[in-house]
């Protein structure tokens, strides 16, 4: 199946954005085709891009204030009785701080909310530690009930925000502050759920999400001479699509996980477990390594954390090596 990646993905011109836009874009666009599509923001509406919809729907949208368990449980609330409420803040705060009430009002009763976490990672930059929240895939992956979808750029993040209108169960979408490049289309596929191969490689495969896609097509293009490397972009982490990773490991036999998260409980965590139980193999996991973050620049950041295709190419090498 032809992909449709960017025309401009190997090169310096590649377009840049946030995923958090890709969120407020596919927001109003919910709005418009779902009455049943409310918005709720905890005192962070333009960060979180909540602002079209605010502008576009002000009867739909609710501001909570600095109240983020408040935000869960109106939430609950609300789609506990049909609407389709969207509550956005800080990943930091939400789910970070309103853990709690998400697990009792919304994944306990199963009801449609959908957890927008915002400026996730450490490329939040100098925001420092307290705000880089480095904790919530592993967070939401282990609650019964929550899907989990790390988009990988601002149209997919637009097209996740349209799916998990209407997916009727609770729906975690984590997104990012910084630009990051544009890699895929309109035309590429997307569906909550299903892992899509990138690129094809028989020696090794990569299994990444959000920005750490577009890093390991990068670190692909570099290595393509001697190493055979596939790319899977793996924006769902729970559903995790194994049907799809295990059919690329068998004909690969290492794996490389990529992500802007903690090593443990997130996008690694889920493929270790997967691979443990039916096919274990090589596997090197690039993420954060048990540690909080720190102020900088974001690609200063990046680069100190090994979320680079520097770092992807490293633990390629050492996959390869280990077969």
């Amino acid at each position: 199946m032809k992909m449709h990646l960017s025309p401009k993905l190997y090169s310096p011109a590649v377009e840049q954005a946030p995923t958090r836009n890709g969120y407020g874009e596919g927001l109003v666009e919910a709005g418009k085709k779902y009455p049943e599509v409310v918005a709720l923001c905890a005192d962070l509406t333009e960060s979180t891009r909540t602002e079209g919809f605010k502008k576009a729907f002000p009867e739909r949208f609710i501001e909570i204030g600095v109240a983020e368990q408040l935000l869960a449980t109106v939430a609950s609330g609300m789609a506990n009785y049909g609407k389709i409420p969207f509550m956005s803040s800080y990943a930091a705060f939400s789910p970070g701080r309103n853990w709690e009430q998400i697990r009792t009002t919304i994944a306990l009763n199963n009801v449609p909310v959908k957890i927008a976490g915002m400026h996730a990672g450490i490329s939040v930059g100098p925001d420092g530690a307290t705000h880089q929240q480095l904790e919530d895939i592993a967070l939401m992956r282990a609650m019964p009930n929550m899907t989990v979808i790390v988009p990988t750029d601002a149209i997919e993040s637009r097209k996740a925000t349209l799916a998990a209108a209407i997916y009727l169960k609770p729906v975690y979408l984590r997104f990012g502050r910084e630009k990051v490049p544009v890699i895929t289309t309109e035309k590429t596929p997307f569906k909550i759920g299903r892992a899509e191969i990138y690129r094809e490689g028989k020696d090794v495969t990569v299994i990444a999400c959000g920005s750490l896609v577009y890093e390991a097509l990068i670190a692909a293009e570099h290595l393509k001479k001697t190493i055979s490397v596939q790319v899977i972009n793996c924006h769902t982490i729970k559903p995790l699509d194994s049907k799809t990773i295990l059919r690329a490991v068998r004909k690969t036999r290492a794996v490389v996980t990529a992500e802007e998260h903690q090593v443990t409980g997130g996008l690694g965590g889920a493929v270790a477990e997967l691979l443990g139980k039916a096919y274990p193999v090589p596997l090197e996991m690039i993420g954060v390594q048990d540690r909080f973050g720190e102020s900088g620049q974001p690609g200063e950041l990046m680069r100190k954390f090994g979320l680079t295709s520097t770092g992807i190419i490293a633990a390629v090498k050492r996959a390869v090596r280990r077969k």
